[in-house]
C-alpha cells in the first residue's frame, strides 16, 4: 500500500508541475503576429491558470491501465503480476523473511531494462523483483515478464547487500528499542515527546546497509556483516526531532545490535 500512495502522490506533483509551467509560458512568451486580441487571451488563460494555482486544483492525472507501454514505470497491475509469478512454492517454504516467517523478504519491483534492440512501444516488458533469504543469507533475483507472468531469469547471490526494505527498517527500529544499546534512543524519545518509546510506529524511518570497509574499526560482533544483513537505522520523532543512533549497527540476520567506536 506505501508503495501505491507515493506512485499516486508522484502523480499529482507531476500535474502541478505541468499546471505551473503552462502558467509560465502563457505569461512570458508573446508569439509573432499576436495582436490586441491575441494577448487578452493569453491573459485570460494566465490568470485561469493562476486561480487554479491558487485553489490547488489540478487536473487529475488519467487513470493507470493494466499494462505501461515501453519505459513507463511498472503499473500496480504490473507489479502484484510480477511479484504472485516471482514466488514459487519451494521458495516460499524454504526462504525465510526478516520476521522469520516461510517466505523470502520483498525488498524491490522494479521495470528490467531493456536492451537497445527491444526499445519501443511493441517491446515486451520485464520486471526485477528483489528478494532477501534470510535463512541463507542470499538475495535472489527473479527476472518476470509482466505480460504473460513468466520467470524468465533467476539469480541467487551471497555477500550482495541491496539498500532496506521499510519492513526491514522496522524491524531494526524494533530490535534497537529491545536492546540495552537503544537505551539513550529511548531517554531522547522521552525528553522529545513525553512518552515512552515502545515500537517503531512511533518513530519515522530511514536507514541505509551498514558497510564495514567504510569504518576504521569494526566491532567484534560486527565482522560478519555484508555476508549478514547489517543496517544504520536513521530515527526521528514524527512531527519531531531526530535522534541520532548512527553509532548502532543492528545485524538483522543474528537479530542483534552492536555499537560502532
Amino acid at each position: 500500500m506505501g508503495e501505491i500512495v507515493r506512485r499516486n502522490l508522484g502523480k499529482v506533483v507531476a500535474g502541478t508541475a505541468v499546471a505551473l509551467a503552462a502558467a509560465a509560458v502563457l505569461v512570458g512568451v508573446t508569439l509573432p503576429g499576436a495582436g490586441e486580441s491575441g494577448g487578452r487571451q493569453a491573459n485570460a488563460a494566465a490568470a485561469k491558470q493562476d486561480a487554479i494555482a491558487k485553489d490547488g486544483v489540478v487536473e487529475a492525472a488519467p487513470d493507470e491501465g493494466e499494462k505501461g507501454i515501453g519505459s513507463d514505470p511498472l503499473t500496480d497491475a504490473e507489479i502484484e503480476r510480477a511479484e504472485k509469478a516471482s514466488v514459487t512454492g519451494a521458495l516460499r517454504s524454504s526462504a525465510r523473511d526478516v520476521e522469520g516467517d516461510r517466505g523470502p523478504q520483498l525488498l524491490s519491483t522494479n521495470l528490467s531494462e531493456q536492451e537497445p534492440t527491444d526499445a519501443g512501444a511493441a517491446a515486451q516488458r520485464s520486471a526485477e523483483v528483489v528478494y532477501y533469504d534470510y535463512k541463507k543469507d542470499a538475495v535472489i533475483t527473479k527476472t518476470v515478464n509482466v505480460e504473460t507472468g513468466k520467470v524468465e531469469n533467476t539469480t541467487t547471490t551471497q555477500n550482495v547487500q541491496p539498500p532496506p526494505s521499510q519492513e526491514e527498517l522496522a524491524k531494526g527500529a524494533e530490535l534497537l528499542i529491545a536492546d540495552p544499546l537503544g537505551k539513550g534512543l529511548k531517554q531522547d524519545f522521552k525528553h522529545a515527546t513525553g512518552k515512552a518509546l515502545t515500537g517503531p510506529g512511533q518513530l519515522q524511518l530511514s536507514g541505509m546497509v551498514f558497510r564495514k570497509e567504510t569504518v576504521e574499526r569494526v566491532p567484534s560482533d560486527l565482522t560478519a556483516c555484508g555476508k549478514h544483513r547489517c543496517l544504520q537505522v536513521v530515527t526521528k520523532v514524527k512531527n519531531g526531532p531526530w535522534i541520532d543512533t548512527r553509532s548502532l549497527v543492528v545485524d538483522l540476520s543474528t537479530r542483534s545490535v552492536g555499537r560502532l567506536g
